[in-house]
């Protein structure tokens, strides 16, 4: 079995993700005991797609984060790295235009995009500082970021009690649902070694964004970053 480590090499990762792409979806489902769909609405409200605008969803495994935008009349690219996910991406929506692209090198043009957004990517990426300045390169003055991210619960006692589920509950229960468990494992190490939302909100101003905020949901379980590209000095 494939598992990635800290040091997020890019073809380690993506080997990963090939690997668990057949049953990523449910598995996040179980795993997340089905708050990944409040959390992927949440994104969607936040990206507040509009008819005819353009939006890159990077990282969007097989399309399941990418739908929504459509549905809305938004043109959406879905791009990942991983050739397994948008194999398995292709194979159930058809209809969406799926593009292989690396976070560090998006093969885009300056300004195409009204909105960028990334869901549960950054923190596999190698640099993403250096992903976050390659997003503002490519969405357009006064376009809009939104990351959504594992963070850090803001209660203490419930903070205890999600480092426990990390690292014992959720391998086990990966063991019996996830084609490649030990690729949960990383999970696990990445979101223990992911900075908060305050750390992560000066790396997203460092790469040139403007107005950047966020929102805690479930407790800070996850963080929806938000922010708008400024034009360069």
């Amino acid at each position: 079995m494939i598992r990635a480590s800290l040091d997020k090499q890019p073809r380690q990762v993506a080997a990963m993700f090939d690997d668990v792409a057949r049953r990523y979806d449910v598995t996040n489902d179980v795993l997340s005991a089905g708050l990944d769909r409040r959390w992927r609405r949440a994104v969607t409200d936040a990206v507040a797609p509009r008819p005819g605008e353009r939006v890159l969803d990077i990282a969007a495994g097989t399309g399941t984060s990418s739908e929504p935008f459509a549905a809305a009349g938004a043109t959406v690219v879905p791009a990942d790295f991983s050739l397994g996910m948008l194999r398995e991406g292709r194979r159930r929506r058809p209809g969406l235009a799926f593009t292989a692209a690396d976070a560090l090198a998006l093969p885009f043009a300056d300004g195409s995009f009204d909105a960028v957004t990334m869901s549960f990517g950054l923190r596999n990426v190698a640099d993403p500082a250096a992903a976050l300045a390659e997003f503002h390169r490519v969405t357009r003055p006064g376009g809009r970021l939104v990351l959504c991210e594992f963070s850090t619960p803001t209660w203490g006692p419930f903070r205890t009690l999600y480092r426990e589920y990390l690292m014992r509950a959720l391998p086990a229960v990966a063991r019996r649902v996830s084609s490649n468990p030990e690729s949960y494992l990383y999970l696990a190490e990445s979101i223990q070694a992911w900075p908060d939302q305050e750390q992560l909100a000066r790396t997203v101003r460092a790469a040139g964004w403007g107005q950047v905020r966020w929102r805690n949901l479930t407790g800070g379980v996850v963080a929806l970053h938000h922010a708008v590209a400024v034009p360069a000095a």
